[in-house]
């Protein structure tokens, strides 16, 4: 009797556990929101003194950084993650160059990665993408609110700088996160032409720059055609407040800009950096995303590539 007890229990566990798998794969298959993108400051205060729990402060250079900045956290030059291609700004530079930096800042392959930074989080999210197109994202989230979050909860920070011990950081790269003109060309036309498209463009840039009437310093302003507006600062409480809006409000935003279940998401802006916010909401949301990294910038310097100016997506 005690060994069947003993077998039964066991089988029963061994249900519950994969019921339980079952369900997280079920949510994940219907585009289920990935709560573990985004930590509070309270789960951060609690948890950052572990030994696996990596924070990066992310910004172009390290004056805020030395000012005051979270309590053992590693300041990352966006600098070093950026680079300039055929005139192009703010790509991604070779995969040994980014290994080499997220060793040296002691990320290792097993950490937990909280970002945060200047810009109302835009550095943060870059880094994100960045982390994500190296195979990490899965072990990376965005700080909600980030330091002016914690500020405001007088919570400590620090001015010392810190000088991490280098890890092992082994790239395993996700080209299909990454975006190229040429791919752009095809789910363009395909968004713009096909009444029931299995892809949504988003432009994350101004209304204005997205309607042509703002060219933003670009030979050709307007949009790709079959884009829709969705400027990223739309997916914040405030940009001296940035936290992200509540789940059903940012799905809604989503929704009335085209996106719907089951579809790809492609987001763009003109360099690659606010498409990166776009590119990190839409997939803390559940969609399967990409990131046109060359942008608008890319796009209207390429020969033959439409224009849409106005409100319409075609």
């Amino acid at each position: 009797m005690n060994q069947f007890r003993h077998f039964l229990h066991v089988s029963l566990s061994a249900l519950f556990a994969l019921t339980l798998v079952l369900s997280v794969v079920a949510q994940k298959s219907r585009g289920g929101v990935r709560a573990e993108m985004l930590v509070s400051t309270d789960w951060l205060a609690k948890n950052l003194s572990r030994p696996n729990v990596v924070v990066l402060h992310a910004a172009a250079d390290r004056k805020a950084y030395d000012e005051g900045h979270l309590p053992g956290a590693r300041f990352l030059s966006t600098r070093e993650i950026l680079a300039v291609r055929n005139g192009v700004p703010n790509e991604l530079p070779p995969v040994a160059d980014l290994q080499k930096v997220f060793e040296r800042l002691g990320v290792g392959n097993q950490s937990r990665i909280v970002i945060y930074g200047e810009n109302s989080g835009l550095t943060a999210a870059r880094v994100y993408f960045t982390l994500d197109y190296l195979g990490h994202g899965d072990r990376a989230a965005l700080l909600d609110g980030g330091l002016e979050k914690w500020r405001a909860e007088k919570r400590e920070v620090s001015t010392q700088a810190v000088a991490p011990q280098a890890a092992a950081f082994t790239p395993r790269v996700r080209p299909q996160v990454k975006a190229e003109a040429n791919d752009v060309r095809d789910l363009s036309w395909i968004a713009a032409n096909l009444e029931a498209p299995d892809v949504s463009l988003i432009d994350a840039r101004p209304l204005k720059q997205y309607e042509g009437e703002d060219a933003g310093g670009l030979s050709r302003p307007g949009h790709i055609p079959g884009a829709a507006s969705l400027y990223w600062m739309q997916h914040l409480v405030a940009p001296d407040n940035p936290i992200l809006k509540p789940v059903r409000e940012l799905q809604a935003m989503f929704e009335a800009a085209g996106v719907k279940p089951g579809q790809r998401v492609v987001t763009y802006c003109r360099s690659g950096m606010q498409a990166s916010h776009s590119y990190f909401t839409a997939k803390y949301l559940g969609y399967d995303v990409m990131m046109y990294d060359g942008s608008f910038g890319e796009w209207v310097t390429i020969e033959g590539t439409p224009v849409v100016k106005g409100k319409n997506r075609k």
